[in-house]
């Protein structure tokens, strides 16, 4: 503090992380977002793979995975 008032390099550098925080934020949001995206269509295609091999129960399964899935992703944050 200088006379009482926040030091302004502090509050810049303050300032620069919280923005720097919020963009590293939104570009690991956009990205998961992107991978559940590309997991959707794996799980398609695996489905439609699955259906042409005559197996049974496919989209049961799948939902069940893909439950694992969000939860064991959601435990790293």
């Amino acid at each position: 503090m200088v006379n009482g008032q926040p030091d302004p390099k502090a509050e810049n550098l303050l300032h620069e992380l919280q923005e720097d925080f919020q963009a590293l934020t939104e570009k690991i949001t956009l990205r998961m977002e992107e991978m559940g995206e590309r997991i959707d269509d794996l799980e398609k295609h695996v489905a439609d793979l699955m259906r042409e091999a005559g197996i049974e129960n496919t989209n049961e399964e799948l939902r069940v995975k893909k439950l694992y899935s969000i939860l064991y992703i959601s435990t790293w944050f």
